[in-house]
């Protein structure tokens, strides 16, 4: 892809974020700094782009005219619909704007739909369901390595190229806390789980689109075939994010739920940040296990963890 098509689709999953008009103000402050701490990449400016589709200076018409590969397009319709369903199966404003993208990319709307029915599959995942459930009663090392199972599978994840994979990340991240907050004696909804991570300062659709951005910035996002193994000790896109995100979580979940959920916001956002800094020094010593990991995975089983097959 060129440059042109790059700002296309990073403009278009833009759109898509704000589509519904329903995002709390800590979600645009949180694009917002991803907006600006990817504005360096690739050349574009970022923090523009973003003013641009919040003042409505763009249309769907002028993104669809930029991109011009099928590839292009293909990627830019699936980014715009993990954005929508990052935070749950889309609206019905996103809907209609869905709709709109495929026509106006003239994708067959067939494979269009087989592609929202998979995102809203995964984003619509029962909580509970899950291959290694974790029970009540369970002790606090099984609890640990529990968490980092889950962090080094999400590591995993943030190192594929399909744009499901990424999406995968955040259901994979509510189960953990679910499975958590279970554990303690929590019986915890979606919505619960969205407040909490919230409380500690995980978006749901922020961190879909800084996972998918740097990919695609990086040359990584969309990518098919054996370049991606043979680029997986690299690393030249990954920042460890997710693998540090899902420890941070879990552990902030385990004393928070093990605490009778009596933490304030402040100490919750403290302990969040301590953590995912403790994360982040681990990260190099657990990246063998999530290339590793990553070789394994596909589509099909990706969409699989995540409904607990």
């Amino acid at each position: 892809m060129n440059a042109s098509e790059t700002r296309a689709i990073v403009t278009l999953s833009l759109l898509a974020a704000f589509v519904d008009g329903e995002k709390h103000e800590r979600e645009r402050a949180e694009i917002k700094r991803i907006a600006e701490g990817l504005s360096q990449a690739d050349g574009l400016n970022l923090p523009t782009l973003y003013q641009d589709v919040l003042l409505q200076r763009v249309s769907l018409d002028s993104v669809a005219a930029a991109l011009v590969s099928v590839e292009s397009k293909q990627l830019a319709y699936e980014m715009a619909v993990c954005v929508c369903d990052a935070d749950g199966v889309h609206s019905p404003a996103e809907q209609r704007f869905l709709a709109s993208v495929q026509q106006a990319l003239g994708l067959q709307k067939a494979a269009a739909e087989q592609f929202v029915q998979q995102a809203d599959a995964m984003a619509s995942a029962p909580l509970a369901a899950t291959a290694a459930a974790i029970t009540a009663n369970v002790s606090d090392a099984e609890l640990d390595k529990q968490i980092l199972n889950a962090a080094i599978v999400n590591g995993a994840l943030e190192l594929l190229p399909e744009s499901l994979s990424t999406m995968a990340i955040i259901p994979l991240q509510m189960k953990l806390v679910y499975g958590i907050g279970k554990a303690h004696g929590f019986e915890l909804d979606r919505g619960h789980i969205k407040d909490f991570l919230a409380t500690v300062g995980v978006g749901l659709t922020s961190q879909y689109l800084e996972q998918a951005g740097r990919k695609l910035l990086g040359g990584l996002l969309g990518k098919v075939g054996g370049g991606l193994l043979r680029g997986l000790g690299q690393q030249a896109v990954s920042t460890g994010m997710s693998f540090a995100a899902t420890y941070a979580l879990g552990h902030v979940a385990k004393r928070y739920y093990a605490g009778g959920r009596s933490m304030s916001t402040q100490v919750l956002k403290d302990v969040y940040a301590s953590v995912t800094q403790e994360a982040q020094g681990l990260h190099s010593r657990y990246l063998p296990a999530m290339q590793q990991t990553a070789r394994s995975l596909d589509a099909g089983k990706v969409l699989a963890m995540v409904r607990g097959a």
